[in-house]
């Protein structure tokens, strides 16, 4: 095994692979503004026009799932507290299982644009308002997290330009979502997750490369007690338990699955009940992909700097960092790979991004203009759609720069990986 040398920097076909991303993305915003017509309706920008298929919308839904503070966060988690982690593939498909046979059916059937249409239906306009008011709220504040976290990481670790990143990763999202509505949002989705899927494979390949074979590094975290699957220890107070997280977690992410616009909007944007199903089931396999890269990647880490841990070493100030800072030890001598792995950090961000803004956009026509302006044409709805997309997208950068300044509270939530998406 060689010995850690002084990590690398950051050089220009780092960059011209990180902007190759951008430029892409933004290209997949501008056919979608004009392809099939464009958005000549709400239903078309906010919808796709209910004609999306099962495999981009799966894809989606991956790849909106897991944000940047997923991609830098579960490694370090699975470093410092072992493969346990892994535990949360039961979780998925528990999560996936009840939202496909639970919510589905009933979002579905009823045609609704805005899950907390839903709400009135069931109870009164007045508890479907304040649903609304809390989601945009909420939403808006976790959006401005996802940019800045990872930006900062990254900043910290590679001296990438932090507010740079912030506002070319706002600018291109809000950019794509407001030319081309949901269509765009799921196919830049789909081009995002195959970056995020390059970026990891491009470490764990080389990692095990340079570590001499994947039983090395599974031997380091043997013997460092990190591959420790089963825990079944009832006491609810500990990190990660079997329990914590097949219970816990399954609780938590049905309420995300199941009834957060972000996704509920994507799988009932299918053209029938069936692909709509099988969205989810193929999203299922997604998950799973992306939760054993990040687990390797984890224990790549472990088998690493077990030895000589760069967080106690003051070489890194937060867990997050460690990611970056392996990638730029491991990486170095292939010019391009540290921007891809960037590249992967922060497609996790835009796909987040895109489905937030997309949306804010949804429920605020559905809940807040549509009831109180009904003589608007569809065309109209059209571009006041565009029109909130351009000011969530504005308000979603503002909340990356009020991030900034609650920055030491905010290291705490997101080393935690409590804000995945």
């Amino acid at each position: 095994m060689d010995a850690p040398r002084g990590i690398g920097t950051f050089v220009v076909w780092d960059y011209v692979v990180f902007a190759a991303m951008l430029l892409i993305s933004a290209a997949i915003g501008i056919y979608y503004a004009f392809a099939g017509g464009g958005q000549q309706t709400s239903k078309d920008f906010l919808m796709g026009g209910r004609s999306m298929t099962a495999v981009p919308v799966a894809l989606s839904l991956t790849a909106s799932f897991m944000s940047a503070v997923t991609v830098l966060g579960t490694p370090s988690e699975v470093y410092r507290f072992g493969a346990i982690f892994s535990i949360f593939a039961i979780t998925y498909f528990f999560v996936v299982a009840i939202s496909a046979e639970v919510f589905l059916p009933v979002f579905y059937k009823l045609g609704i644009t805005s899950t907390y249409e839903y709400l009135e239906l069931r109870f009164n306009k007045c508890v479907r308002l304040c649903g609304t008011v809390l989601f945009i709220v909420l939403t808006i504040l976790y959006t401005g997290i996802v940019i800045y976290a990872p930006a900062l990481a990254l900043n910290q670790v590679t001296g990438f330009d932090l507010w740079g990143a912030v506002v070319a990763t706002g600018v291109v999202c809000t950019f794509y979502c407001t030319l081309g509505g949901l269509k765009a949002v799921v196919w830049t989705d789909v081009f995002q997750v195959g970056i995020m899927v390059a970026g990891f494979a491009s470490v764990i390949i080389q990692a095990v490369v340079i570590q001499g074979g994947i039983s090395t590094i599974l031997n380091d975290a043997y013997n460092g007690g990190r591959l420790n699957f089963w825990n079944f220890n009832p006491n609810p107070l500990q990190r990660h338990t079997f329990w914590t997280i097949v219970i816990g977690g399954t609780f938590t992410w049905t309420s995300i699955y199941g009834v957060n616009q972000s996704q509920v909007q994507r799988y009932i944007s299918c053209k029938s009940r069936f692909q709509a199903k099988m969205s989810l089931y193929i999203n299922l396999l997604g998950l799973w992909a992306i939760l054993t890269c990040s687990v390797l990647c984890g224990l790549a880490l472990y088998s690493r700097y077990h030895d000589c841990d760069p967080w106690t070493a003051k070489k890194v100030s937060a867990p997050d960092q460690l990611m970056p800072y392996l990638v730029l030890d491991i990486l170095q001598d292939y010019p391009g790979l540290p921007g891809l792995f960037v590249a992967c950090a922060y497609s996790g961000t835009l796909s987040t991004v895109s489905s937030s803004i997309n949306a804010l956009a949804a429920v605020t026509v559905e809940d807040l203009v549509k009831p109180h302006f009904r003589s608007l044409s569809e065309r109209s709805l059209s571009w006041t759609s565009q029109g909130l997309s351009v000011m969530f997208g504005a308000l979603c950068i503002g909340m990356a720069a009020l991030a900034s300044l609650m920055g030491a509270l905010l290291q705490v939530r997101a080393d935690s990986g409590s804000f995945e998406s």
